[in-house]
């Protein structure tokens, strides 16, 4: 059961970042910048994703084994 949920949050995380990075490379794109610089807003934005979900689950993990 907790195998499950993990894989499940854990598709959940990249879907999300995947989608964030492909909204900031089309809003990049929009705005005129060539296609170079739009692929690198969109790396941006899917490794912050990344970093962020990280960053939580590490802090639920250490505030979950102090309770």
């Amino acid at each position: 059961m907790i195998l499950a949920l993990v894989l499940t949050g854990t598709a959940l995380v990249a879907v999300v970042s995947l989608l964030a990075a492909a909204a900031a490379a089309k809003i990049a794109r929009l705005a005129g910048t060539p296609r170079p610089r739009a692929l690198a807003h969109g790396a941006a934005a899917f490794t912050t994703t990344i970093t962020l979900a990280a960053t939580v689950t590490t802090t639920l993990a250490t505030l979950a084994t102090c309770l």
